[in-house]
């Protein structure tokens, strides 16, 4: 399908954190489909999400691959800083992992996977005991998927988040050296860094965020605040771009080509075994193992409709642990369905809208957090 050069010529710099779930906008970038819907894109990796956030929020970024959370506390100033965000496409499903230190692991015993919460419960009480501090675990950023999903999990082991771990923030690329170092004991971040600790020897797997909800979504495309209005015609190209890639990702045929391309283009110091093993659904082996299937893979097409009830839960678990207590439409504000609509139908054969996957972060408190 040929589409006109816009009006507009100037490229949009859209940025990246090392991430498989940046795969939409790495393949749009490398296929040539953003120029092919008529629209000059430069990618900018960047190292964490708060430099990204900066730079998204203050203009030095046009868009950007995004923490759905993220774009929520943006739109109602949490953390200080607000901005009015349009979210125009969702970049993934899953492909979270939580990975230990060897010495946690090995506290914990054999255990099948994904790991029970109360287990990892048992071994933090009997270091207690002893008089030992709490385990520190490593989220990416304080308004993540990551955080959300981990303290929901460590909630219904009967753990209290803010009292029985330390939660510290580590950017995605620097996780699997902090853990290998005894920095943090463990963490919750996007693959595949996960992989990369597991098959080095630096973790232990214990479960994926997909096993927590799964079919959750990850990371949105997110445009700065006033740009859809500007250039609305270039923010529908972009995000048919997008579309388009993450359909080409969900063909298992192109997944070696896929792998590839991330490795060239984020993941250059990674092997692609570990590369491929995140887009194939799979956790890279330890040394001397086979991988391990996950029973909620990465998935990227039937992501790209942003779902205001799935962003919902984000906000949800927000309120539930004192990060935001906004209102609901202000929050979601930012999710717009209908550019995505307009996107898509530029996209042959035109992708499915696709429905909201239920959230256990909706439902009510555990009698643990009480």
């Amino acid at each position: 399908m040929n589409h006109p050069t816009l009006s507009t010529s100037r490229p949009f710099r859209i940025g990246f954190v090392p991430l498989t779930d940046a795969a939409p906008l790495i393949v749009a970038d490398a296929l040539g489909l953003f120029a092919r819907h008529g629209v000059m894109v430069t990618l900018s990796p960047e190292a964490g999400w708060a430099a990204l956030r900066d730079k998204l929020a203050f203009g030095s970024l046009d868009a950007a691959q995004l923490l759905g959370p993220l774009a929520i506390a943006l739109a109602v100033g949490a953390g200080g800083l607000r901005r009015r965000l349009t979210v125009t496409a969702g970049l993934a499903r899953n492909g979270n992992t939580v990975v230990l230190s060897p010495a946690l692991a090995a506290a914990i015993g054999g255990a099948d996977m994904p790991l029970d919460a109360h287990r990892l419960a048992e071994a933090i009480h009997a270091r207690t005991e002893e008089g030992l501090p709490p385990p520190t675990l490593a989220v990416v950023f304080p308004f993540s998927s990551h955080n959300y999903l981990l303290r929901h999990w460590l909630a219904a082991g009967g753990l209290d988040p803010d009292h029985d771990v330390r939660l510290v923030v580590v950017p995605p690329p620097r996780v699997a050296r902090a853990l290998a170092d005894g920095a943090i004991e463990g963490f919750c971040a996007g693959e595949p860094w996960g992989s990369h600790a597991v098959a080095n020897g630096a973790g232990r797997f214990a479960l994926a965020t997909g096993d927590i909800w799964p079919d959750h979504p990850e990371k949105v495309l997110a445009f700065g605040e006033g740009i859809a209005a500007r250039e609305e015609d270039a923010v529908i190209a972009i995000t048919a771009a997008v579309i388009e890639a993450a359909l080409w990702l969900d063909d298992p045929a192109n997944l070696p080509a896929a792998a590839r391309l991330l490795q060239d283009r984020a993941f250059p110091e990674l092997p692609l075994s570990t590369i491929s093993a995140a887009l194939e659904g799979r956790v890279a082996a330890a040394p001397g193992q086979a991988s391990r299937s996950l029973a909620a893979p990465m998935r990227f097409a039937t992501a790209t409709c942003p779902q205001r009830a799935e962003a919902a839960a984000w906000l949800a678990a927000m309120r539930r642990w004192g990060h935001a207590a906004a209102d609901e439409a202000e929050a979601l504000a930012p999710w717009r369905s209908d550019l995505w609509e307009r996107a898509a139908a530029r996209v042959s054969p035109r992708p499915a809208m696709g429905r909201a996957i239920p959230s256990p972060l909706l439902s009510l408190p555990l009698e643990s957090d009480a």
